[in-house]
This record gives C-alpha cells, sequence and structure tokens, in this order.
C-alpha cells in the first residue's frame, strides 16, 4: 500500500543520492497566472526518475540485490536504475527500445549498466525485460506500476509543499502515470485543495483514454517527439491513484512541446525534454485552467537528443512566429528583389536564406518564383511584412 510514511521514508532515503530541485519563477510562460518552474531537469541523471528508482532499489531484499536487477525504459528511468544499482554494488540489466536517444543510451552505459537494445517502443522492450527476468531471476524494477516507485515519485510533492506553501495547483507530465500518481498521492494527502493536472502529448495519450474510458486503454500506436512518455498503456496501480487523485488530464500537440523547449531555452536557459516540457506546454497555452492561481509546472527531464534539438527549435520558431518562409511571384525584370529587400528591411525582416527560380510551371513564362525564409518576431510582425509587400504590389502565393 501507498502511504504518506512511505512517501517520507522515501524522502530520508534518497537525501544521500538526490539534490532537492529549485522553483524558478518564470514571468513570462502565461502571463495570467504565477508561474513557477520544478527543475527536475536539473535533477542527478538529468531526470526525476532517479528518485523513484533508488528507492526501490533500496528496499529489496539481500538476496533480491545478489540476483540483479532489471528495467526497461525509454531513457531516463534506465539511467535512474542504472545509477541506483552502481551505487548499492548490484548487477543491472536495461532494456531499451532501439529508437531510444543515443545519448540517454550512452548515459545509462556509463553508470555501469549492461545494456539491452529492443526493436519497437517501450512495451516491447517490457516484454523483454519480463522474459529476461524470468529466465536469469532477475529482480523488475519498474518505470512506474510499483508502489515503492510511486513513493519515490512522491517525494517531489514534498518538496513543493517545502518551497510553495500557497500552491494553488500542479502541472505534471503523464506517460505510465508513475510521476503524477506519487506528487498527486502526497500533495492531496497533505493539502486537499491544491489542484493536480496531468499532460500527455496528443499522440500518446495512454491515460486520457483510459479514464475516459473507464478502463485501462492500451494503444495500438504512439507517435510523438516527447519519447519519454510515449507509453502504449498506463499501469494499474496508477490508473487507480490517477482516477483518485488527478483532477484532470490534457493533451499538448508536438508543435506546442516545440514552442515549450525554445521558451525554456530563451527565457530561463533551461535545457528540457519533449517530456519535460509538455507541463509548461500545457499552462502557456492555457490547455488548463490557472489564470489568477500559484501554479507549478513539473519539468521532469532534460535529456533531449542533441540531433533532433535543432528540428525541434525551429518547430518552435514556426509555432510561435518567430520564423516564416515566404513565395513571392515576381515579374521577372530588373529592380523586384531589390524592392522586395527594401520592405524586408524597413521593417525589420532578417534574411536566413532565399531562393530565385526563373522556371515554374505553376507561374506565366515572364514571372519567376522568390523564396525567402526569416526570422520574424512575432506573428504580427509577420502579418505587418505581409501586408507591406501585398500593397507594394508583389503576390504572395503561399499563406
Amino acid at each position: 500500500m501507498l502511504t504518506l510514511d512511505k512517501v517520507y521514508k522515501a524522502s530520508h532515503v534518497l537525501k544521500e543520492v538526490i539534490r532537492p530541485t529549485e522553483c524558478i519563477k518564470s514571468k513570462h510562460i502565461n502571463p495570467e497566472a504565477d508561474v513557477y518552474l520544478k527543475t527536475e531537469n536539473l535533477q542527478v541523471t538529468g531526470s526525476f526518475k532517479v528518485r523513484g528508482a533508488y528507492f526501490k532499489i533500496s528496499q529489496l531484499s539481500d538476496e533480491e540485490k545478489a540476483h540483479g536487477v532489471i528495467a526497461c525504459s525509454a531513457g531516463n528511468h534506465a539511467q535512474g536504475v542504472a545509477l541506483a544499482a552502481q551505487k548499492n554494488g548490484i548487477k543491472a540489466v536495461i532494456c531499451l527500445p532501439d529508437g531510444a536517444p543515443i545519448s540517454k543510451v550512452e548515459a545509462t552505459k556509463s553508470y555501469g549498466a549492461e545494456i539491452c537494445l529492443v526493436k519497437g517502443v517501450y512495451d516491447d522492450a517490457y516484454n523483454e525485460a519480463l522474459r529476461l527476468r524470468d529466465e536469469k531471476n532477475y529482480t523488475l524494477i519498474h518505470p512506474f506500476d510499483d508502489e515503492n516507485v510511486i513513493a519515490g515519485q512522491g517525494t517531489i510533492g514534498l518538496e513543493l509543499l517545502d518551497q510553495l506553501p500557497d500552491l494553488d495547483a500542479v502541472v505534471v507530465p503523464v506517460g505510465g502515470g508513475g510521476l503524477i500518481s506519487g506528487v498527486a498521492f502526497a500533495l492531496k494527502s497533505l493539502n486537499p485543495n491544491i489542484k493536480v493536472y496531468g499532460v500527455q502529448a496528443s499522440g500518446a495519450p495512454s491515460m486520457v483514454k483510459s479514464l475516459e474510458s473507464g478502463r485501462i486503454e492500451c494503444l495500438e500506436n504512439v507517435s510523438t517527439i516527447a519519447d519519454g512518455i510515449k507509453v502504449k498503456e498506463p499501469g494499474e496501480h496508477t490508473f487507480e491513484y490517477c482516477k483518485q487523485f488527478v483532477d484532470d488530464i490534457v493533451t499538448v500537440t508536438d508543435d506546442e512541446v516545440s514552442s515549450a523547449i525554445l521558451a525554456l531555452i530563451e527565457e530561463h536557459k533551461l535545457i528540457a525534454e519533449g517530456a519535460g516540457a509538455v507541463s509548461v506546454a500545457a499552462v502557456m497555452f492555457n490547455k488548463v485552467p490557472v489564470k489568477g492561481k500559484k501554479v507549478a509546472c513539473l519539468v521532469s527531464g532534460g535529456n533531449i537528443d542533441v540531433t533532433i534539438l535543432s528540428r525541434v527549435i525551429k518547430r518552435g520558431l514556426l509555432k510561435s512566429g518567430r520564423s516564416d518562409t515566404l513565395t513571392i511571384q515576381l515579374e521577372d525584370k530588373p529592380g523586384q528583389l531589390k524592392g522586395v529587400s527594401a520592405i524586408l528591411a524597413d521593417l525589420g525582416g532578417n534574411v536566413v536564406s532565399i531562393h530565385h527560380e526563373r522556371a515554374s510551371e505553376d507561374s506565366d513564362i515572364t514571372d519567376c518564383l522568390l523564396r525567402i525564409v526569416l526570422e520574424t518576431r512575432n506573428f504580427e510582425h509577420i502579418k505587418e511584412i505581409r501586408n507591406a509587400l501585398t500593397a507594394a504590389g508583389f503576390r504572395i502565393v503561399n499563406k
């Protein structure tokens, strides 16, 4: 049984391993709310997962420790288990989906764990971990559906109440549900008036669908840049805790997540992975009712694959009006490019790239196409530039 005493015990055990993470005030994420960022992306191993993994392993018997542990993970739980096993002097085998970011795979190896890459997604890695557990007599450290793991994650709730005693609401990323189960249980046990909102990626809404239908649902496919919460099926324990303690769970799109990652980089110099930024996205785009409230966004992890970071930033720039692509149909005569450039310069649009194309099957034989990628300030700036070009007689052929 999950109890408040167990969460407090976990907090005591974890003092030797984790760092209490800061709550940073954010003025711009949502100006209509008093927003704070709980920076678990700065936690040891770069994610909250070490809390649950370490507490679970600390509670194993000597015999279980002697056999070693096995886990499955999209990456962050793997690092938590690997670190916990290393500190306890026991063997750890980690099953990861073969699409897990290389940075997470290498980080897990660096803690001394044995890696087993499995074709597919998290759920496929989980099935392989079960097979190896039975074959080798390992102890399975479940990433979310285990009450000691949930108790470890619940220590974040205790920290939040210490840091922000008058908190109105907490917004938490949701994959399998272990994090929000622990946080919601701890908060609601100590202050039932605090609202707890969960956030899933719209491409992996397994807990949302399960709560809607009243039973655990297994999705056929999941697709999102938030790989840490790309889970097809929530846990039995976590489903029940979410039903009992969570006020609502919403979804955000990958574009909204990209915008949140960009905002955290620019405004707070914080790196968040997709799963870690969904809580911020939900508050940024008013997916949860936090107007006039003191709200904490749990930034659950920062282990983003640097190879996709540039793509995520590009998506974020587009979503927030910081970038625009113009396709302009011009008469093929001298001075046209000069006229366009003058308007862009006068209005402060910064040209990133330009492509001039004379022949196009969709244009008149005397016309040409000019494609320009611009850095812009916001959507109003984009509208101002486009209106000025149109007013000057230039024809923009893309919306």
